[in-house]
C-alpha cells in the first residue's frame, strides 16, 4: 500500500459578503473569456500539468486549442461541477486562482486512496503548536475534530504523548521535511497522508494561515475534521455537502457530516466486536498489505540494528536522507524526529534501490542515483523522467556508482566506484581532466568499496558496511570512527 498526500483543498471562503471570495482578475461576466490570454494559458497549463496530469512537452508550444488540453481542462470543470466546455472561461479561472491542496484530482490516483488503518482504536499525539491559539484550544478542537469520525463510526480515539502516535499532527509552515512544502498564507491550508507505517496519517497545517475557534480567519475544527478524514482512509468527494468536498466553508454545526460521509467512513471501518490494539509498529500481517508480499522486507527496517547499513546518504535542504534497499528515514537536522517508510511514499516516481545521492546547494538540487540513470529533485519534487549517468561525462564502461558527494568549498561532486573516484566540476559542468583516481591514494585510512558518503561541516562521512569515517578534507587523514546507526539516534 502506497501512502499518498491526501491534502485539504481550500478554494473559495463560501462564507457572506463579497469580500471574503477569493479575488480574481477577470470580468464578472460569467463564461467570459480572458483579457490576458497568455498570463491565463500559463497558469492554467501549470494547474493541469499539476492536478490533471496534463503532459508537459517543453519543446512544444502552449495551446490553449491541443485536445489533451481541451479534455484536462474538461475533466477539471466536471470535478468543481462546472459548465464542462474546455473552454477558460471565467469561473473556470476563478477556480485555478483559488488556494487548494497540493493533490492531483485525476482518477488515476484514486486507486492508491481508500485505504484503512486495521485497528479501530487510533492513537494521535499534537506536536508543535500554531501561535494564534492558546494550546488548550488547539488541544480541544483537535479531540472535537475527532470525535465528529468517531460518533458516526466504530473509531475510538485515544490522545498519546509520544512521537509513536498513528496520527501525529503539527502546524509548519514553508518545507518541513515531507516533500510537499506549504506556500504561505491563503494558499494550501493543511494537508494529511493516508493511514500506514511511519509518515502514515500525519497532518500538518499551514501556521502560516490565520488558525481561529469562529468564523474569522480559518476555523481549524472544520478544517482539522476534514483532514482526519483524509488520515482515516477517505478520499475528496464531488458532493458539495460532503466535509470531503475540497472547498472550505465555515460551519456552526458540530455535526458536519453528510450521509455520504457517514457510509464512506463505515465502509472503511465496520463495527468490529471488543478492541482491536495493534501498535503502530506491530500490525498482524495477515490482513494488512502493509506487511505481506514483496512488501514485507520493507517494512521491517530496524534502524538501531548493530550491523545496519545505507546505500545512500544526503542531505537535502535542512535534512539528512538515509536509503536502504527500497526504504527511506529523514531526519530533520533541527528536530530530533525522524520519518521513515518506502520511498515511493515520499518519490512516487522512484520505485527502485538507490545507489548514491548528493546535493548541489546553490542549486537546491539533489541527485537520485539508480545504477547508471539519475532523477533530479528540486523544490522537493522529483522533475521529470530519469537521465541517463552519461549526463555527468562518465565514459560507457562506467554503468554504476558506489556513492557520491557534493563539497561546497571546491565546487566538485566526487563519484565513488569500486576502488576509484571521479571529479566533477559543478561549475563548468564537466568532468576533471586526469580521472579517475584511486580511493586508496587520495583518501588514506578510507576502505572501499564505500557504500555512501556525505560532506557536513567541513568533514566527508564515508559509509563503510556499518561504520561510518570522519574525514579531514584538507588534512586528509581519518579523524574518528563510529557506528552508522549512530546517525538515526541510537
Amino acid at each position: 500500500m502506497h501512502v499518498m498526500l491526501l491534502s485539504c483543498c481550500i478554494l473559495v471562503l463560501l462564507m457572506p459578503g463579497p469580500c471574503l471570495t477569493a479575488p480574481t482578475l477577470m470580468p464578472e461576466r460569467e463564461s467570459s473569456p480572458s483579457t490576458e490570454p497568455q498570463v491565463d494559458l500559463k497558469l492554467a497549463t501549470e494547474y493541469l500539468q499539476r492536478y490533471y496530469n496534463l503532459q508537459n512537452d517543453p519543446m512544444a508550444r502552449i495551446r490553449r486549442s491541443g485536445p489533451s488540453f481541451t479534455s484536462k481542462v474538461k475533466d477539471m470543470q466536471i470535478f468543481f461541477g462546472l459548465n464542462a466546455t474546455g473552454v477558460l472561461d471565467s469561473v473556470t479561472l476563478e477556480v485555478m486562482r483559488s488556494p487548494r491542496c497540493g493533490v492531483p484530482d485525476v482518477e488515476e490516483y484514486s486507486h492508491i486512496q481508500g485505504t484503512r488503518w486495521n485497528k479501530n482504536v487510533i492513537t494521535y499525539s499534537i506536536g508543535r503548536y500554531t501561535r494564534d491559539l492558546p494550546r488548550n484550544t488547539v488541544d480541544s478542537l483537535v479531540e472535537s475534530a475527532f470525535s465528529v469520525w468517531a460518533r458516526a463510526s466504530s473509531l475510538t480515539f485515544v490522545r498519546s504523548h509520544t512521537r509513536n502516535a498513528d496520527i501525529m499532527v503539527e502546524f509548519v509552515t514553508n518545507e518541513h521535511g515531507d516533500f510537499y512544502p506549504f506556500d504561505g498564507p491563503r494558499g494550501t491550508l493543511a494537508h494529511a497522508f493516508g493511514p500506514g507505517l511511519g509518515i502514515g496519517g500525519d497532518t500538518h497545517f499551514d501556521d502560516d494561515e490565520y488558525w481561529t475557534a469562529g468564523r474569522t480567519g480559518f476555523n481549524l475544527f472544520v478544517v482539522a475534521a476534514h483532514e482526519f478524514g483524509h488520515a482515516l482512509g477517505l478520499k475528496h468527494s464531488r458532493n458539495r455537502e460532503s466535509l470531503m468536498y475540497p472547498t472550505y466553508k465555515s460551519s456552526s454545526s458540530a455535526n458536519l457530516l453528510s450521509i455520504e460521509d457517514v457510509a464512506n467512513i463505515n465502509a472503511l471501518y465496520s463495527p468490529v466486536r471488543g478492541p482491536n490494539f495493534f501498535s503502530r509498529f506491530s500490525w498482524s500481517s495477515q490482513n494488512n498489505p502493509w506487511l505481506s508480499g514483496s512488501l514485507f522486507p520493507l517494512l521491517m527496517q530496524n534502524k538501531c540494528a548493530s550491523d545496519l547499513t545505507f546505500d545512500a546518504v544526503s542531505t537535502l535542504g535542512d535534512a539528512t536522507f538515509f536509503f536502504k534497499e527500497r526504504y527511506l528515514w529523514i531526519k530533520h537536522n533541527e528536530q530530533y524526529d525522524i520519518k521513515e517508510g518506502p520511498i515511493t511514499n515520499f518519490m512516487p516516481k522512484i520505485e527502485t534501490s538507490i545507489d548514491a545521492a548528493f546535493w548541489v546547494p546553490r542549486r537546491s538540487t539533489a541527485y537520485i542515483i539508480h545504477e547508471s540513470m539519475f532523477w533530479t529533485v528540486k523544490g522537493s519534487v522529483v522533475r521529470g523522467k530519469p537521465r541517463l549517468l552519461s549526463h555527468f561525462g562518465f565514459p560507457a564502461l562506467v554503468q554504476d556508482v558506489d556513492a557520491a558527494v557534493h563539497i561546497v568549498k571546491t565546487g566538485r561532486t566526487l563519484f565513488f566506484t569500486h576502488d576509484t573516484y571521479w571529479s566533477f566540476n559543478e561549475n563548468r559542468r564537466v568532468m576533471d581532466f586526469g580521472y579517475p583516481k584511486y580511493i586508496s591514494e587520495d583518501f588514506p585510512g578510507v576502505n572501499t568499496p564505500i557504500n555512501a558518503a556525505v560532506h557536513k561541516e567541513g568533514f566527508i562521512y564515508f559509509f563503510i558496511g556499518p561504520q561510518v569515517y570522519k574525514y579531514d578534507y584538507t588534512q586528509k587523514h581519518v579523524v574518528g570512527v563510529e557506528k552508522a546507526n549512530s546517525w538515526l539516534g541510537c
